[in-house]
Order: structure tokens, then C-alpha cells, then sequence
């Protein structure tokens, strides 16, 4: 669900190899992104969200929200680590180490602005967003009303800012760490972008489930956040790429 797992327009090198930047060809990676788009559009219009949901809780609620491995490991834990690998990732920037020695600092300045953005954008949509998690609907012993996340400013009676899935960012938000090694001219510096990659979405996946299976979450949610991640990421990359084609032109 990612518009750079095949990006092969925007070849920004690691050190000592040659840029490419052709900003009006058609990417691969765009296209795969629209496919999971129109996929996640027609999964919504489906009504299969709900169809989930209530296969996982019913009146009583939601009989795994409470259990310690997904709240306490897959949630609680899962967004510590995630703070300290952002954390470890910022002082790669400043202080390089192993494989960050490879890239130039604007690649790696590249890297924390786009996981920044991803997150913020992320909170941002939240924060205006009316849609209740699943364990606050009627259905499963809340007080919200099932309404679409699509229907703006309309109130489901919950208390809202539940779309999209804001655990599942806290891995989602880092492919923007893969795009300096998928576009490079390398083969073997994109096979490290690429197991980067298919790790991060993976791992997006596995926290969106879990908020799912707890009930905080509908499987939409997260697809939703991981197209939102991608294109916060690849746009980032695009003006980072810009940047060092417009700032290396012999004056």
C-alpha cells in the first residue's frame, strides 16, 4: 500500500553515485499507490469494516481489549519503541553511524522530515475527525451511532477523532527511511530499501491489527493511514530530490 514500493522515476543517490531526477515521467509506484487506493475506497463502500467488527466483539464489547500482550506490549510498548528509534534516527543526522555514513545529510535531514510529516499529518487528521472508535458504538455496548469517516462534520454521538489509525503510524510513518535506499542507482542499496520497505509495512500492518482485534480500530483505518504515509513520504522525497538537483547546478 505504498506509492514508492516500485518508484523508479526519482533515482536520489546515496554517495558517490549519479542523481536522476525526472519529475514528469509516470511512476510505477504512483499507479500501485491509486490501485490501493480505489481498493480501500471500494473496501469502505463495502461495509466490510462493520462486518469485521462484528466478528471480533458484539454487545459486551470487545473480548481481547484489555489483554496484556496487544494493550500492554503491541500498544503501550510498540509506541516507546517507536519514540526511540525516531529518536535514534534524529541523532543519525547529526552523528552518523554504520550505513547513515553512506548518505549525505540532506538524505538523512530527508529521512526525519518525512517520518515528521507523516505523524503530523496523521495527528492532524485526527484531531478534525468526528468517527469514534469501534468500542464506543452501540452495537458493542458504546453510545455512537455507526457513521462514515467520510461523512464530515457530522457527529456519530462519541466522543471522535478515532480515523485514521494513529497506532499503526508509529511504524507506518517510517518509510519515509526507505526511499533514500529504494531510489538509489544501486541494485544492492535498493534491495536494502525494499527489505526496509516490505519491514515497515509489516509492522504497520501487525499494530493496525491489533488495535483492530482490541476493538479501537477498523481495518480501514489502517490502510488508510499507511496511503496517507506514502504520499506524505513520497511528495517529501520528491522536494528533498528538487532541492539537491536545483542546489547542485553549476551556477
Amino acid at each position: 500500500m505504498t506509492l514508492m514500493a516500485l518508484d523508479k522515476i526519482d533515482r536520489t543517490p546515496l554517495p558517490q553515485q549519479r542523481e536522476r531526477n525526472r519529475l514528469g515521467s509516470a511512476s510505477p509506484g504512483v499507479w500501485l499507490w491509486l490501485a490501493c487506493f480505489g481498493l480501500t475506497v471500494v473496501w469502505d463502500a463495502s461495509g466490510a469494516d462493520l462486518s469485521v467488527m462484528r466478528w471480533l466483539g458484539d454487545a459486551q464489547g470487545f473480548a481481547l481489549r484489555d489483554h496484556w500482550w496487544l494493550s500492554t506490549v503491541g500498544h503501550d510498548g510498540a509506541k516507546r519503541l517507536a519514540v526511540l528509534v525516531f529518536v535514534g534516527i534524529v541523532w543519525m543526522v547529526f552523528r552518523p553511524m554504520g550505513i547513515w555514513r553512506q548518505m549525505p545529510r540532506t538524505q538523512r535531514l530527508e529521512i526525519v522530515v518525512g517520518i515528521t510529516l507523516s505523524l503530523l499529518v496523521v495527528t492532524a487528521i485526527k484531531r478534525v475527525s468526528m468517527t469514534s472508535c469501534p468500542w464506543e458504538l452501540e452495537a458493542f455496548g458504546g453510545i455512537a451511532n455507526h457513521v462514515s469517516h467520510w461523512a464530515w462534520g457530522v457527529t456519530d454521538g462519541g466522543s471522535g477523532h478515532c480515523f485514521p489509525g494513529g497506532h499503526a503510524s508509529s511504524a507506518l510513518a517510517f518509510l519515509a527511511l526507505s526511499l533514500p535506499w529504494l531510489a538509489s542507482t544501486e541494485h544492492h542499496h535498493r534491495r536494502t530499501g525494499q527489505k526496509l520497505m516490505v519491514a515497515i509495512l509489516v509492522l504497520g500492518l501487525v499494530l493496525g491489527a491489533i488495535q483492530t482485534l482490541r476493538g479501537a480500530h477498523y481495518p480501514s483505518h489502517t490502510a488508510w493511514t499507511a496511503l496517507i504515509c506514502a504520499a506524505v513520504a513520497w511528495v517529501n522525497h520528491r522536494l528533498f530530490a528538487s532541492y539537491r538537483s536545483w542546489s547542485t547546478r553549476p551556477s
